[in-house]
C-alpha cells in the first residue's frame, strides 16, 4: 500500500466489508430456517453451516488487518471492530445452535424453533438494510429498520417465555435440559440483532 492510499480513507474498503458478512450472515439465516424445517438434510446442511461460519471468521480477520493498516477509516476504527466483530458473533450463535440440534440428535426441530427461525431471519434481514445505510449515514432509515429488529425481539422474548413454559411440563428431564439450551441459544441470538443495530444507531450518532 503507497503512502497516498493509507493516509485517504478507503470507503468503499470497509463498507463492502460490512456488506460481505452481512450477506454471509443473511446466508446463515437463510440456511438455518430451511435445515429446522427441512432436517431431511441436516447433516449435509450443518457442513455448509460450518463453512460458512468459517468464511465469517477470515471477514473479521480481514476487516482486522484492513484497520491496521489504516491511518484514517470513514468512521471510528474501535466502532468499525465493534460492529464486525459482533455481527460475526451472530453468525457463531447461528452456527452454535444448529449444531447443536445435530449434537443432541433432535430429529424433528418443533414448531417453536421454527418460529424462532423465522425471526432471525427476518431479523437480519433488517439489520442488513440497516448495515446499507450506513455507507450514507441516513439515520431516519436505520432509526425505522432497528425498530423493526427490536419488534421482533420483543416476539422472541414472548415465544421464548411461551416455550419454557410448554418445558417444563415435560417429564423428561434431560429433554427439558436439551431443550431449553437450544431456546435460551435462540432467544440470545434475537439480542444479538438488536445489540448490531444499536451498535449502527450509536456510529451513525457519532457521525450525523
Amino acid at each position: 500500500m503507497g503512502f497516498k492510499e493509507w493516509i485517504i480513507p478507503q470507503d468503499k474498503i470497509f463498507f463492502n466489508i460490512l456488506e460481505q458478512q452481512a450477506d454471509l450472515v443473511l446466508k446463515a439465516a437463510q440456511l438455518f430456517k430451511k435445515m429446522v424445517n427441512n432436517p431431511e438434510n441436516y447433516a449435509e446442511n450443518m457442513k455448509e453451516m460450518r463453512r460458512l461460519e468459517h468464511e465469517g471468521d477470515e471477514i473479521v480477520h480481514k476487516m482486522i488487518h484492513r484497520l491496521h493498516k489504516s491511518f484514517i477509516t470513514p468512521i471510528d476504527q474501535e466502532d468499525l471492530a465493534d460492529l464486525t466483530s459482533l455481527y460475526d458473533d451472530v453468525l457463531d450463535y447461528i452456527d452454535s445452535v444448529a449444531n447443536r440440534i445435530f449434537m443432541f440428535e433432535v430429529k424433528k426441530p418443533d414448531e417453536i424453533i421454527k418460529e424462532f427461525a423465522g425471526i432471525i431471519e427476518k431479523q437480519v434481514i433488517e439489520v442488513n438494510e440497516a448495515l446499507k445505510y450506513v455507507r450514507k449515514m441516513k439515520q431516519e432509515e436505520i432509526e425505522n429498520r432497528s425498530k423493526q429488529v427490536h419488534s421482533l425481539e420483543n416476539v422472541a422474548d414472548d415465544l421464548h417465555d411461551k416455550a419454557i413454559i410448554r418445558l417444563f411440563k415435560e417429564k423428561d428431564p434431560i429433554k427439558i435440559i436439551i431443550m431449553k439450551e437450544i431456546y435460551d441459544f435462540l432467544e440470545n441470538i434475537t439480542d444479538k440483532c438488536e445489540d448490531v443495530c444499536l451498535v449502527i444507531q450509536d456510529i451513525v450518532l457519532k457521525n450525523a
